[in-house]
C-alpha cells in the first residue's frame, strides 16, 4: 500500500467511535490504517505512513462486541516518550498593561489516538502524528537544570473552530498580568497532562490555561493552572497520568 503525500482531495475518517465488526479502514493525513478480522476471536492491525512506516499487531479480543476509538491525543509520543511538559512559543507577543487580563485562543499541536473499546474499558493500541516535521523538543531553562519538553512555535486562532484539523487543538489562555507595570508574554511552559482533549468530526478543542504574572521575591513568575472546558463535544479517552500544576519564569526578552 502506498500513501499518498498529497491529501488535497482525500476523503478523512473523522474522530469517533467504529463498530469493530470483519473489516475498517481509517484515512488520516499521510497514514492509513487497517483492521481485518482473522479470526472468531483475533483482529490483524496494520498502519502504515506517507514515508513508508509500517506498524502490524494481533489484537485477541475474548469479546465479539469490540469497538475502536479514534481521538486527539496530547503531543506527547513523537518523536519519543521523553517529557509531560509542553512549551507553546507564540508567534506573536501579547502585552498587558498594569493590572490587566486578557483572553486569547492558540492553536496547540496533538496527535491521535487508537483506543480499543470492551466492556466499557479503553486500551491504548497505537497512536500516529499527521506532523512529524515539526514535532520536535525544547529545552526551558539552562542546559543543567532546565526542563525538556515538547516544542512548537504557535499562532493565534480566532475560536474554537479555528485550527488545522487532525493537527492541532484550540486552547483558550486567559492572562492576568497583576503587576504594577505592563509586561509581555510570549510563551507558555506547562504539563499538558493536566489538559483533556474533546473532538466533533475532524476538530478537537482542549481545556484552557490561565496564567497569573506576579512579581515573587525578586522573581517575576507566571502561575499556570488549568482551566476545565464546559462542552458537549466528546472526550478523549485519558492517554497519560496527571500532574500537578506548575509556574515558570517569564522570559522578559
Amino acid at each position: 500500500m502506498k500513501i499518498m503525500s498529497d491529501n488535497s482531495e482525500i476523503s478523512f475518517s473523522n474522530f469517533g467511535v467504529y463498530n469493530l465488526d470483519d473489516q475498517i479502514e481509517l484515512t488520516l493525513p499521510n497514514t492509513m490504517i487497517k483492521f481485518n478480522r482473522i479470526s472468531e476471536n483475533a483482529f490483524s492491525y496494520y498502519r502504515e505512513n506517507s514515508e513508508g512506516k509500517i506498524v502490524e499487531k494481533i489484537i485477541p479480543v475474548k469479546s465479539s462486541d469490540v469497538k475502536i476509538e479514534l481521538a486527539p491525543i496530547r503531543p506527547l509520543n513523537y518523536p519519543a516518550r521523553r517529557t509531560t511538559h509542553l512549551f507553546l512559543q507564540f508567534d506573536k507577543e501579547i502585552y498587558l498593561s498594569e493590572n490587566s487580563a486578557a483572553s486569547i485562543f492558540v492553536n496547540c499541536p496533538i496527535e491521535i489516538g487508537v483506543f480499543l473499546v470492551h466492556d466499557s474499558n479503553y486500551d491504548s493500541l497505537d497512536w500516529v502524528t499527521c506532523d512529524p516535521l515539526n514535532s520536535r523538543f525544547g529545552l526551558y531553562g539552562s542546559p543543567d537544570t532546565g526542563t525538556l519538553c515538547k516544542y512548537a512555535k504557535v499562532s493565534m486562532a480566532t475560536d474554537y473552530d479555528d485550527s488545522d484539523p487532525y493537527v492541532e487543538a484550540v486552547m483558550q489562555i486567559v492572562v492576568e498580568n497583576t503587576m504594577s507595570f505592563g509586561q509581555s508574554i510570549s510563551k507558555v511552559v506547562f504539563p499538558i497532562t493536566d489538559n483533556s482533549l474533546y473532538y466533533q468530526n475532524s476538530k478537537a478543542i482542549i481545556d484552557g490555561l490561565k496564567i497569573t504574572m506576579k512579581k515573587r521575591a525578586a522573581v517575576n513568575i507566571a502561575d499556570v493552572q488549568t482551566i476545565s472546558l464546559e462542552t458537549d463535544w466528546s472526550a478523549s479517552p485519558t492517554w497519560e497520568d496527571k500532574t500537578a500544576s506548575t509556574h515558570m519564569e517569564m522570559g522578559l526578552e
